[in-house]
């Protein structure tokens, strides 16, 4: 995965901010939100799309080049059935009300995950917004649906491995490049910075092999209230970091 440095621009009036050059959101606390005001959990998902057009905007706004979001794990399909259509009717909505806002802004659309077994409708609208934002060259926003990262590693060395037997492939050749090559992220810089709103602090199986060296960014704020305040604080956050990747500080080299 190429190894692109996160940028230094000032940004607003917040001088020197260190802007990643790829952000991963795991936006969690919808169902929490929800409850604390009485609300059914379906209106706390609603308000989530709500943050994430906030975040896309934002990503604009600060010049951030990549940015993916955890919207559905492969193990949320243990959720009540008429939660998940819900979560997924709100993804067509999504697709269709903002396709146009998103192709215009120039944003590049992919959606990450296992497609096999999703809905015939689903599928063809994933396929709609990819198609048409393929060539976009600006902010790339992958959407992580019925995703998993352990089953991401598992699909990606079961490929390697069928070259390898039918003989395409030597087992010599067999690298942390070629594997990074064989996931949904191939050809995009790794996290520098992964946020999770909700509180909880885990990486709940998102990106687990390309957020190796991220910066991790915990905030107490549900997905729902999510704005720039949040967002800035986590760059903030981000920018006091110093990034080693295994080697020495400054301070002690």
């Amino acid at each position: 995965m190429p190894n692109e440095q996160a940028v230094t621009r000032p940004v607003s009036q917040f001088e020197a901010l260190r802007v990643p050059t790829h952000i991963g959101v795991i936006m969690d606390g919808n169902g929490r939100w929800a409850k604390q005001r009485g609300r059914p959990r379906t209106e706390g998902h609603r308000q989530g799309i709500l943050a994430l057009k906030r975040l896309v905007r934002l990503c604009n706004k600060y010049g951030v080049p990549y940015v993916t979001v955890f919207s559905f794990s492969s193990e949320n399909w243990t959720r009540p059935k008429t939660e998940i259509e819900f979560i997924f009717n709100l993804l067509h909505k999504f697709v269709e009300a903002d396709l146009n806002e998103l192709h215009q802004n120039n944003v590049r659309v992919r959606v990450l995950g296992e497609r096999n077994g999703l809905d015939v409708a689903l599928q063809r609208t994933i396929a709609k917004v990819e198609a048409t934002t393929a060539r976009n060259s600006g902010l790339k926003l992958n959407v992580a649906f019925n995703y998993g990262g352990k089953n991401e590693i598992v699909e990606a060395t079961r490929s390697i491995a069928a070259d390898v037997k039918a003989g395409r492939l030597d087992l010599s050749q067999v690298s942390e490049e070629l594997i990074e090559q064989r996931l949904y992220t191939a050809g995009m810089p790794a996290p520098d910075l992964l946020i999770r709103t909700g509180g909880e602090q885990r990486i709940s199986n998102f990106l687990i092999w390309q957020n190796a060296y991220a910066e991790l960014v915990f905030l107490d704020t549900w997905w729902p209230d999510f704005d720039e305040e949040d967002f800035v604080e986590a760059l903030q956050i981000f920018s006091e970091r110093e990034r080693r990747f295994g080697g020495l500080s400054e301070a002690s080299a």
